[in-house]
Order: structure tokens, then sequence, then C-alpha cells
């Protein structure tokens, strides 16, 4: 992180930055955030992934990065340039230690967020996609507020007790005026690997969706694929991958300012 105030920070011009939050957490919020940036890639665009997520970053994980990837110029910030070609910046990525823990107060990670947006050279890109942590507290405030967001996507799953908690994100961007695009409901369904029916494990919890009136962006099923692309990354030659990459970058390019 910087120490000393940086000055004269190159000009960057970035189209559409998109928070990914749910006020709850265990709903795969980061893997969500990371299939957006892929489905955008593959349709030609420039992607930056900020990793919000200061004390559980997730990103490097997902991006199967190393720590020690960041350097600076001039006291600023570099993302890291991705095999992928993404532009990224995460907290793990800036600590000698990966499973450090980030035992900080909110004004410092409020301050590390502020560094990530105004002290980070990120470049011109066609969409910049913000990871935030779970809940509606500090980190979540600094993004909404110190941030130009386009648009929040609201990640859940069909789950009662999930639905009530991600209701409290919805109704703090309402109370800050920021536009939440629509819910990207994860772990949806199971697809039965015999007769391919599909199977609501979780049954169908309409009750977000009718106090909400948001729309579903993208139903996501539960994929091992999916579970497993911290250990051996992302399939593009499977189908149901490419479903569900197709159906996210269509429900984001109908609302993205390009």
């Amino acid at each position: 992180m910087a120490e000393e105030k940086p000055t004269d920070k190159p000009e960057f011009k970035i189209k559409n930055i998109i928070g990914v939050m749910s006020g709850k957490g265990g709903v795969g919020k980061s893997s969500v955030a990371y299939l957006m940036a892929i489905a955008l890639k593959l349709k030609g665009y420039s992607v930056g992934i900020m990793d919000a997520d200061i004390t559980g970053p997730s990103m490097p994980e997902l991006l199967h990065l190393k720590k020690g990837s960041i350097e600076m110029l001039d006291n600023y910030i570099l993302p890291f340039d991705t095999e992928q070609g993404f532009r990224v910046l995460s907290m793990n990525l800036l600590l000698e230690d990966d499973e450090q823990p980030i035992i900080w107060r909110g004004p410092l990670l409020s301050k590390a967020i502020e560094q990530f947006w105004n002290e980070t050279i990120w470049g011109d890109l066609d969409f910049l996609i913000v990871d935030m942590p779970p809940g509606t507290s500090d980190i979540a405030l600094t993004v909404m507020q110190g941030i130009p967001l386009s648009g929040l996507i609201i990640v859940t799953t069909p789950n009662k007790l999930v639905s009530k908690i991600v209701a409290k994100s919805i109704n703090m961007a309402k109370a800050v005026n920021v536009p939440v695009w629509g819910l990207i409901e994860n772990m949806s369904y199971v697809v039965c690997p015999k007769c391919k029916e599909k199977i609501n494990f979780f049954g169908e919890n309409t009750d977000l969706k009718e106090k909400t009136d948001l729309e579903i962006l993208a139903s996501i099923p539960m994929l091992k694929e999916i579970s497993d692309i911290p250990e051996k990354g992302i399939s593009l030659s499977d189908k149901e991958i490419t479903e569900v990459l197709g159906s996210i970058s269509e429900a984001i390019l109908k609302r993205a300012k390009i």
C-alpha cells in the first residue's frame, strides 16, 4: 500500500463499474464475480477485478495468483495483469503470507478500499467488477459512497434464511441511491446426471423476488466444475459452464454502457 500521498495520477476511463454484493456469506458471491469477469472477457471486453473483500479475499485463489504480484509506480498501485487478460487487485497479493489475517478496525478497512480506487492505476476498461464482502457495514458503505458504481448485482440462493439477509443489501443500496441491476441466483438447482431433470435442491423461494420486484438475471446450477475452479481452473469446454457464462454476459450487456 502507498505510504505517501500520490500526485499527478494518470487519467483513465472505466465505462462500467459493477458491484457484486450479498448480505450473506457462503452464497458464492466471489465465484459469481469471477464468472461475470470471464463471461465479459469472452465477449471481447476489457475487464478489471477489484477484490474489495479485504479480510477474506478470494480472487487470487480463483485466478490461481501468487502473493507478491503487485508493483508500484510513483506511489500508485499497479493491478496485476493475469494470463486470462484481467487486471486484478486483491489484498492477498500485497501480503507476504497469504494466510496472514487482516486484523483491522473499520477505518483502516475503508482506507484500503479508498486506496484500491483513488491510488490505483486501473487504466482504460470496459468493466470493473468489484467483489464486495458480505454484510452492510464499513466496506460496503465505502464502496457505495466512494466508487461511482454503475450498478449492483445481488447474489442470492433460493433459501428463505439467505433471502431475508440479502434483502438488507438491497435496502442499503436503495438508501444510498445505488441502482440495483438485479439478482443472480447461485446454487439455484441441481441437474440429475442420468435424466438431466432440474432438481430444486433448496426449493423455490419467491419471497425475495416478490418483495423487491428485481429481475433474476441468471440462475446458476450447482456444478462441480464451478466448485473445482480454485483447484483446476474453469473448463470452457463444458456445455453447462458455457450456458451459464452466456446468460450472465447477456444480462449484463443489456444494462451496461458500451
